[in-house]
């Protein structure tokens, strides 16, 4: 017969990403012979308000003062530790994360160019739609306009395909949601804004050109 004394929170012994296992504390004393030789490589957990490293040689001499035999080891933050046990992780996700920034660089620079070169195509179209009279301002709205539309599609489907894909890293994430809403929020509109840029630049320049050299080159 045991008496519990007190209920603590779920720790994580080996891993963040691995459930907290069942776990019983108990004095070592108390504990039975083939759990005494698991406690001899036991850990102490000092809490300070400071910085822990900074009572190292307290530490140190307290545990001399208890025993001079005794070795004292690894004296380590949880910072430290928990920054140890991340390490894997936080490689694989700083390697995704350039990846991603490559991607997302590829993926302006793709929306630019076949956007500019869309538009680029219609500088006649857009020659003759000002011969006949057509205001500059009312031709860039509808070039813009049409543009925008299929850059809108491009987004909303790769929205969907990326939330679709995001349980293959939630195992990679800690304390942040594989559909963190801002992220998703901040890549669209970035992309968002590049596709506008593609189909505003090179329409404003079309709209330059002399509507009867865009007619002759027709």
């Amino acid at each position: 017969m045991r008496r519990v004394i007190g209920v603590v929170n779920e720790t994580k012994q080996r891993s963040l990403s691995q459930p907290a296992p069942p776990t019983v504390f108990m004095p070592i004393w108390q504990a039975a012979e083939g759990l005494k030789e698991i406690a001899q490589q036991a850990s102490f957990v000092l809490r300070t308000t400071g910085d822990p490293l900074a009572l190292s040689a307290a530490i140190r001499g307290e545990m001399r003062q208890l025993d001079p035999a005794l070795p004292v080891r690894n004296l380590r933050s949880m910072e430290q530790l928990v920054a140890r046990s991340v390490a894997p992780q936080r490689f694989n996700m700083t390697l995704l994360g350039l990846f991603a920034a490559l991607g997302l660089i590829l993926a302006a620079v793709g929306i630019y160019g076949v956007m500019a070169y869309g538009v680029s195509q219609r500088t006649h179209e857009i020659g003759l739609r000002i011969a006949l009279g057509a205001q500059t301002r009312d031709v860039l709205k509808l070039i813009v306009k049409q543009g925008m539309a299929l850059a809108m599609i491009g987004v909303a489907i790769g929205l969907i395909a990326s939330y679709a894909l995001t349980r293959l890293i939630k195992t990679l994430l800690f304390g942040v949601s594989a559909t963190d809403p801002l992220t998703f929020v901040v890549i669209a509109l970035l992309l968002t804004f590049v596709a506008l840029l593609a189909a505003l630049i090179p329409a404003r320049r079309a709209t330059k050109v002399d509507p009867m050299i865009a007619l002759r080159c027709e």
